[in-house]
């Protein structure tokens, strides 16, 4: 399995099993010790099948020492956390608890409660009262709650409780892997955006991320002075050859670049794609004597300005923001890197956002026009068929260089079904049927 790009460890979920702490003669804490610990482990053996890191290893998950009755078992619970690295929390219980005592204190852990539903003990009450101490201690928790009563000895997760866990602990996951991170914008604003004009504030005080910015002469001065690995470049252009198809070339003969040029062109590229990465992730392969330049920037997310000051004068971006975003390059299948075009940091944002969600490698295009059938009739003479027909027409998307290749719609699930696999699952076979339905024409000049 790849290893993380980024520096810092994955984040770790953290059960607390929170009970009832009265005992004594009528031995209530004793009657639900096994239900509770039985919570705790069901609800663990369901996140670690279905919850993954963004490298692909599953999501690790550790269970408090013992039940949590009072304050003393809640300090010992938070010690042994933090001790491994736990950042998200899921307190589970089937009964009332003192929760002021029981409860997660720690201010940077990402909280969950799952109250279970049953008649024999309360706990609803357990799960209202203590969301409502978060509420007051300004501690945001997120409440799960079983639509149907379940038997007390009911050790299976409804299927409406499973889907709430799972959704609380990929957002948790993906959430605690971007703080730290950074956003690393390759240049500035283009052409009026909103959107590439970063917001620091947004990134540090929500995301809590940092942001990160290089002018776009720092490609043209690591072309120029050498800063790059050798070998990785001649292994991508030596691919880029074999594997990328070109296609029509749109310009008035006029303007066309020879076919030399275009060579030349690819080559930039090329190096364009392997200066992206090191700025991303560093390369400890740099040339020796350029060890500021191999740390690179801790980035999990960035973007490049291009238009127009760099696109009027180099080879543009599209094929780096491409392929840097499909699930593979020259090396095979590899994590997808999110890398926005037009450094329009909202959308490189939300991509973000899905591929940490998902595992898949994620696209952007314009929304450019919304083709109804009449149109399609009008302008061409087809009658448009199939599922555009029963939607009366589509919308036609373009002007991206950050699509991933994966969005070409010719990989296929188990059932014959166009889809975009997790990345981790992406074959070379998948990886050839991509780039063979992928041509590289010739952008504009003008």
């Amino acid at each position: 399995m790849a290893k993380s790009r980024l520096i810092g460890d994955y984040p770790v979920i953290g059960i607390r099993p929170t009970i009832d702490g009265r005992r004594g003669k009528i031995k209530v804490r004793e009657s639900l010790e096994e239900q509770t610990m039985n919570m705790a482990k069901a609800a663990k053996e369901l996140i670690e099948e279905n919850v993954f890191y963004s490298n692909g290893e599953k999501a690790k998950v550790i269970i408090a020492d013992t039940t949590i009755g009072r304050v003393a078992e809640a300090a010992a619970c938070a010690d042994k956390f933090k001790k491994a690295g736990v950042d998200i929390t899921l307190t589970v219980t089937p009964c009332w608890c003192y929760g002021a005592e029981t409860m997660d204190m720690d201010p940077m852990t990402i909280k969950a409660v799952w109250g279970f539903n049953g008649t024999e003990r309360p706990g609803a009450v357990y799960l209202a009262s203590v969301l409502a101490t978060h509420s007051q201690k300004g501690l945001p928790a997120f409440g799960i709650y079983g639509q149907e009563v379940q038997d007390a000895d009911d050790t299976t997760i409804p299927e409406d409780v499973r889907e709430k866990i799972l959704r609380f602990s990929r957002a948790a996951v993906a959430v605690a892997t971007m703080r730290g991170k950074s956003y690393l914008q390759i240049g500035s604003v283009t052409m009026g955006i909103g959107g590439s004009i970063i917001s620091p504030e947004f990134f540090e005080e929500y995301l809590g991320m940092r942001v990160e910015s290089v002018d776009e002469v720092e490609i043209i001065r690591r072309m120029t002075e050498g800063i790059y690995s050798r070998s990785e470049y001649k292994k991508a252009l030596a691919w880029i050859k074999e594997k990328c198809k070109p296609d029509f070339d749109k310009n008035p003969v006029e303007m066309q670049r020879t076919p030399a040029q275009k060579e030349k062109d690819w080559e930039f590229t090329a190096k364009m794609a392997c200066i992206i990465k090191d700025l991303f992730n560093g390369n400890k392969n740099l040339p020796k004597g350029r060890e500021e330049e191999m740390v690179g920037h801790n980035a999990i997310v960035g973007g490049f300005q291009g238009q127009r000051q760099w696109t009027d004068f180099y080879p543009n971006c599209d094929f780096p923001e491409s392929i840097l975003n499909s699930s593979f390059d020259w090396n095979g299948a590899r994590e997808p890197y999110i890398l926005g075009t037009e450094n329009d940091t909202l959308n490189a944002t939300s991509m973000l956002f899905m591929k940490l969600l998902t595992g898949r490698a994620q696209m952007f295009a314009d929304v450019r026009t919304y083709w109804s059938g009449n149109a399609v009739k009008r302008v061409t003479g087809y009658e448009i068929e199939g599922k555009a027909k029963e939607a009366d027409g589509f919308i036609h998307l373009i002007n991206s260089g950050a699509c991933c290749v994966d969005a070409c719609g010719e990989v296929k699930n188990e059932n014959g079904n166009p889809t975009m696999k997790k990345w981790w699952e992406v074959t070379d076979k998948d990886i050839d049927v991509m780039m063979n339905a992928t041509t590289w024409p010739y952008a504009p000049r003008q």
